[in-house]
């Protein structure tokens, strides 16, 4: 099989488009938060790639009689809102459309559908201090732009559940933390942590409850300007930063204060063979942790089906 061709992705190139992507999938993330029941590690509020954009999948409401599906569709240039009992409903996104327009549109949407979902209505972790009501002066993007990292997403997907399908013990779904705009996944020994300090926010005191190993994929921040593939050990084990990855290009870097597998897309773009650099990085990066850490690899290993 010809190896995929990936397609470049330079974090400077597409700031504005990045920046539009991210506000749009925190609006509709924040709706799924308000409109659905809690679930453990913050699972309930994640969205996830699909075969047309990026959605919500289904989200029961009316007490459950009903439920609606929001996706921002790629193909179709808009966000999507499927209800089960109602017409389907497009907000349609145009470059020169702000996000406080769309905002707007969104939420009128929802009100006639009867749902007024209740979120704090601001940007979260983007270094944005207004409500999406205000933000008139985000309105650029290119559709091509997002369309790419979207065709990406959905190849780091499928290399994501393939990995995930290894694990027989705790793991959460394939899925995208709208916060950062990145595709994860996490694998758990079983092992509960002391709580943390209640000073800590509570997003971090549930989400780091049990002993885990985080892999995922980003596009980049102001602190590391360029997509790239991670894994860390929380708590991390010591000595961890020592434990060889792979490929080679691989490498070990801080995150404040601790180490993270951390591999490079331009790196895996250029690759001989992409798809098996992935998930020979993630498999490196799990069996770091998890020896140090005393996990029963071996047990938490899926069988092969003749095995079980």
């Amino acid at each position: 099989m010809t190896p995929v061709k990936l397609p470049q992705l330079p974090y400077a190139s597409w700031t504005d488009s990045r920046t539009y992507l991210h506000l749009v999938l925190q609006i509709i993330g924040k709706t799924r938060l308000g409109l659905t029941s809690r679930k453990n590690h913050w699972w309930f509020i994640t969205l996830y790639v699909s075969s047309r954009g990026f959605s919500t999948y289904t989200i029961p409401v009316n007490e459950g009689t009903c439920s609606l599906e929001i996706e921002l569709d790629i193909i179709n240039k808009a966000v999507v809102i499927n209800h089960s009992e109602r017409k389907r409903v497009e907000v349609s996104l145009q470059n020169g459309l702000s996000i406080a327009q769309f905002y707007g549109q969104y939420m009128e949407q929802l009100s006639k559908l009867g749902l007024s979902p209740k979120f704090v209505e601001k940007p979260y972790d983007m270094g944005i201090d207004q409500p999406f009501k205000n933000l008139v002066h985000y309105n650029t993007f290119e559709w091509d732009d997002i369309e790419r990292f979207w065709k990406l997403m959905q190849w780091n997907n499928s290399i994501f559940q393939e990995f995930s399908g290894r694990f027989y013990g705790k793991t959460c779904p394939v899925q995208i933390y709208w916060h950062h705009m990145d595709l994860a996944v996490t694998r758990f020994s079983g092992k509960k942590l002391e709580p943390m300090d209640k000073s800590v926010r509570i997003s971090d005191r549930d989400a780091y409850s049990h002993e885990q190993i985080s892999f995922g994929f980003w596009a980049g921040d102001e602190t590391v300007q360029e997509p790239a593939y991670y894994s860390y050990t929380y708590p991390s084990p010591d000595g961890i930063d020592k434990q060889t990855l792979m490929p080679s290009s691989a490498n070990w870097v801080d995150s404040n204060g601790s180490p993270m597998a951390f591999l490079r897309y331009e790196d895996v773009r250029n690759a001989q063979d992409p798809r098996q650099d992935v998930l020979d990085f993630l498999e490196s990066a799990y069996n770091a942790g998890a020896s140090l850490a005393g996990w029963d690899v071996e047990v938490l290993k899926t069988p092969a089906l003749k095995d079980v």
